[in-house]
């Protein structure tokens, strides 16, 4: 049975003995130098994890007496997961190295977070969920405050450290509300309660509870606090990181959540979900306007994209799960693009944030200039750009749901956005004066500035070819 149960989960395993051992074999040897050599091998065994996932034969296969499961959705959730951490981790070596915080620990920790992001989206009971969302928190405190000689990278940490254990602290006084009135953790146990029509107040009182602990993860207002000061903060590689694997884990955890345990209770927690999702695209909306340093406009663009795509998650049915991937995986193409030129920004070898530094940039650097042109279109959702698809599928999901207010809703909101979108496109082309910062990089971060770019563009015809995969990930969740 045990040996099973670890096939079930061997993926986990790999990565997470490679993590420990990699931290042993570092620890006693040159550390300085071998921190390129690990941000190389831990994405490759990313990637080759990726690719291995996603080969694995369809079917449900569960460990542990159910507190892990490993479905179509899970494995496309992992697969995706992987892979962007992979990048991430490829496109800021060279900026971590130039500024001396290329530490052995960096790419460990990242690989120790993306093992606790694989359990989340694979937990199948409310303890397995804590301990994969505990496992990717505590290593994602660590490197937020990595630039140790940085007064806003510590704060950085110790804000999210602080407010990621009130959000903790939600998960798990909701987690013991459901116990108490379900009498289980599992979560076919509570769905079983559920569809006997035993929805108690005190049951939904741990769901709101437990949603208000996920809305934290996800940086869905009024629970986006911490985002903000956290992505301008950290360092740029790592605010990389905060904008998409653990965007994709903590939304694919909500799912998971909501209809392998809730899923007899969609009209007790669908109206909470809408109201999640209006608050985070208009704030997301508003609140960026003032910004001027990019990576805190980034930030509230996050909030505002999570609030688009709970669109898919309110609406409760297998075409808004499906819609709601799609919409993820778009939207962490579309964050790579974006961090590769944030982290080429940068003047006399200084890195450089305030978008206003981008007056005339096409001049000096077209090509450069129409790569974040079509990025930023299509983060504003303009047609025909693949964003614009993106929120498509959400809004046929809600229509289709009956959440036409919402979709309503969420388009005025999203002409409100595409201003601070289209503003930095205008100081690019149309500026008073010439560009104060210059692009620089390895050609790696050109290839994928230039890579998202083309997919946004092309993508249209095909999306990838992800909408098959997402759809049999879709079903194998809410059937």
């Amino acid at each position: 049975m045990i040996q099973a149960d670890l096939s079930v989960i061997l993926p986990e395993i790999v990565l997470a003995l490679y993590a420990m051992g990699a931290l042993l074999g570092a620890v006693y040897t040159v550390k300085d130098k071998l921190a390129g050599v690990l941000v190389w091998s831990t994405a490759a065994l990313m990637v080759v994890l990726a690719i291995v996932i996603a080969s694995l034969p369809a079917g449900t296969n569960v460990a542990f007496n159910g507190m892990f499961v490993d479905d179509a959705f899970a494995r496309f959730s992992k697969s995706a997961i992987l892979i962007v951490a992979a990048i991430v981790l490829i496109i800021g070596q060279e900026y971590m190295s130039r500024r001396d915080m290329l530490r052995f620990e960096y790419p460990l920790l990242v690989a120790l977070s993306v093992v606790g992001m694989m359990m989340m989206v694979s937990a199948g009971d409310l303890m397995s969920l804590y301990m994969g969302l505990e496992l990717q928190s505590l290593a994602l405190y660590v490197v937020a405050s990595l630039r140790r000689d940085s007064a806003k990278s510590t704060e950085a940490g110790l804000k999210y450290f602080v407010l990621g254990a009130l959000s903790s602290g939600l998960l798990l006084y909701g987690a013991s509300l459901v116990y108490g009135f379900a009498g289980t953790t599992k979560f076919s146990g509570i769905i079983q309660v559920a569809e006997q029509g035993e929805v108690t107040v005190g049951l939904l009182f741990g769901l709101i509870f437990l949603i208000s602990g996920l809305a934290f993860k996800v940086s869905a207002a009024p629970f986006h606090m911490w985002t903000p000061d956290v992505y301008e903060g950290s360092p740029t590689p790592v605010t990389a990181f905060f904008a998409t694997a653990p965007k994709v884990a903590a939304m694919s955890l909500f799912a998971r959540l909501m209809f392998d345990a809730f899923g007899a209770a969609i009209g007790d927690w669908q109206q909470v979900i809408v109201v999640l999702s209006v608050l985070s695209m208009f704030l997301g909306a508003v609140a960026a306007i003032g910004q001027r340093n990019i990576k805190r406009l980034m930030a509230y663009s996050s909030i505002a994209h999570m609030g688009y795509a709970l669109i898919g998650l309110a609406s409760g049915t297998e075409e808004g799960v499906a819609a709601m991937l799609v919409y993820m995986v778009i939207y962490i193409t579309m964050n790579v693009g974006t961090f590769s030129f944030i982290l080429m920004m940068e003047k006399d070898g200084k890195p450089v944030t305030d978008i206003q530094a981008l007056n005339l940039f096409s001049k000096k650097e077209p090509g450069k200039a129409l790569a974040l042109l079509v990025l930023f279109f299509s983060l504003a959702g303009v047609p025909p750009m693949l964003g614009f698809f993106a929120k498509y599928g959400v809004w046929r999901a809600g229509v289709d749901a009956g959440l036409t207010g919402l979709v309503i809703a969420s388009a005025v909101a999203s002409v409100i956005g595409a201003f601070y979108y289209l503003r930095i496109v205008y100081f690019m082309y149309f500026g008073s004066d010439g560009a104060e910062v210059e692009a620089k990089g390895s050609p790696i971060l050109g290839v994928a500035l230039s890579a998202s770019a083309i997919l946004m563009v092309l993508g249209v015809v095909y999306q990838f070819g992800i909408e098959g995969a997402a759809l049999a990930a879709a079903t194998a969740l809410v059937n």
